[in-house]
Parts: C-alpha cells; sequence; structure tokens
C-alpha cells in the first residue's frame, strides 16, 4: 500500500472510542494524507489541490466530488480501479475495469446492489462489498488483510 494512502487508513480506522474526527486529520504527519483527510471529512475538494501525488490528486477529486471521470486520469491501475468503485461512477465505467472481483466491486458500490457482491472470489474483498454497500460495518471484521479490514471500517457505514 502507498505510505500516503497507509497513513489516510490509519487516521480513518475506527477505534474503540468510535471513529476518527477531522481534529484527527490534523495528526497526520505526511501532507498530501493530512490535505486527503481533511477533504473528505469536509467534503471540500480544495485541499485535493495541494496533493503533491498526482493520482492521490485525482483520486481526492473523484472521490470528493463523487465524479467517476476523474478516475481515469489515474495511472496506478489498483488506485484507478478503487477510485471507480469508490467515486459513484457509473455501470459504464465499471466495465473498464480488467479484473473480475474488482469490476463486480465497482458494479456493487454504484448500483447499491449487495447482490453483486456475492460474485466476489476473494472473501475479503466480497466481505468488504457487503460491509460498504449495506452501510454496516459488521463484515470488516471477517476480512483478514488488514489493511483492507482498516479501509473498511473507515468506507462501510459513512
Amino acid at each position: 500500500m502507498r505510505p500516503l494512502l497507509a497513513a489516510l487508513v490509519a487516521a480513518l480506522t475506527v477505534t474503540a472510542a468510535g471513529p476518527a474526527f477531522a481534529s484527527e486529520c490534523g495528526l497526520i504527519h505526511d501532507p498530501d494524507a493530512r490535505n486527503f483527510c481533511y477533504a473528505r471529512e469536509r467534503g471540500d475538494a480544495s485541499s485535493c489541490g495541494l496533493i503533491h501525488d498526482s493520482d492521490q490528486r485525482h483520486y481526492c477529486y473523484a472521490t470528493v466530488r463523487k465524479s467517476g471521470s476523474e478516475c481515469g486520469l489515474i495511472h496506478d491501475s489498483d488506485l484507478r480501479n478503487r477510485c471507480y468503485g469508490e467515486a459513484g461512477g457509473s455501470s459504464s465505467q465499471c466495465g473498464l475495469i480488467h479484473d473480475s472481483d474488482a469490476r463486480n466491486l465497482c458494479y456493487a458500490t454504484t448500483r447499491g446492489e449487495s447482490s453483486q457482491c456475492g460474485l466476489i472470489h476473494d472473501s475479503d474483498k466480497r466481505n468488504y462489498c457487503y460491509a460498504v454497500v449495506r452501510g454496516s460495518r459488521s463484515e470488516c471484521g471477517l476480512i483478514h488483510d488488514a489493511d483492507l479490514r482498516n479501509r473498511c471500517y473507515s468506507e462501510a457505514g459513512r
């Protein structure tokens, strides 16, 4: 996982006290991750322009603005696939994803249909899909991959 994403996931991970709050964005040392955190928490894309890494900047704009068209500008294929699913892109954009699990995740999240999650072969990604689409964190605890589990806790139930 890229350092920026790792720092962001760590900042947004649910703790015993509950989900992270916007004030915790200031505790993130990496400036790109901090700006991404502020943009997401505030729902204001102006902080995205301060992110130096172009892929992360496009990802920030896309997810904050809920505009899947920005995802096509991302060079890293894993981040681009994730972007299409998280930015509220259209089903036609999901069709651009070659990996079948990532494509099914994208369809599930853009359509809001948890039945699409059942087509995902990887159990961690399937549980992530159910949690995000249903808006319930209960499946997050079933995920073995720590990075994906943390991402699940920050994304599910938004």
